[in-house]
């Protein structure tokens, strides 16, 4: 059956039936997302994170399993987003040895999280512990309460 007579001859669903027809990142078409988004966006949905703040700090927590620390990259955009990004990468397979089934997920993974104004970007702390992710973001001391200025009545 053929879908444009049916009214679905949109570019949105010619991306989804030819994937592989879309353009690449120099195609500004404003109907057809780019790769770079699809794929950003793919990773973005897979990386679950909880988010906690205390009295002095937030904390990004990302569960991390199998990643080294030399493939996860934490950086600061725009001076107001945190991005957590990295590529968990697949075992090698010996000799002899085939998968029965693959139900870990392996590629790149991705999340931003825009700060608050009272973040510190410049006390960030990331530790990778038993798999576990965690991005700490110190808090900026609160502002001094401005004092009265007192101004002295002049007799004329």
């Amino acid at each position: 059956m053929d879908l444009r007579m049916m009214a679905f001859d949109s570019p949105l669903f010619s991306v989804l039936l030819h994937p592989h027809d879309a353009g690449d990142d120099s195609d500004k078409s404003v109907s057809c997302p780019s790769r770079t988004y699809a794929r950003d966006a793919k990773a973005m949905a897979a990386t679950a994170a909880d988010v906690k703040e205390s009295p002095t700090s937030y904390a990004f927590i990302v569960d991390m399993p199998g990643v080294k620390s030399g493939d996860i990259k934490v950086q600061v955009e725009d001076d107001n987003v945190v991005v957590i990004s990295g590529e968990r990468k697949r075992e090698e397979e010996k000799e002899g040895a085939k998968y029965l089934r693959m139900e870990r997920r392996v590629g790149k993974f991705m999340r931003k999280f825009a700060l608050p104004e009272n973040a510190n970007t410049d006390k960030i702390s990331a530790v990778c512990q038993d798999g576990v992710l965690t991005v700490t973001v110190e808090k900026l001391p609160p502002p001094e309460p401005k004092k009265p200025k007192t101004i002295k009545v002049k007799i004329a």
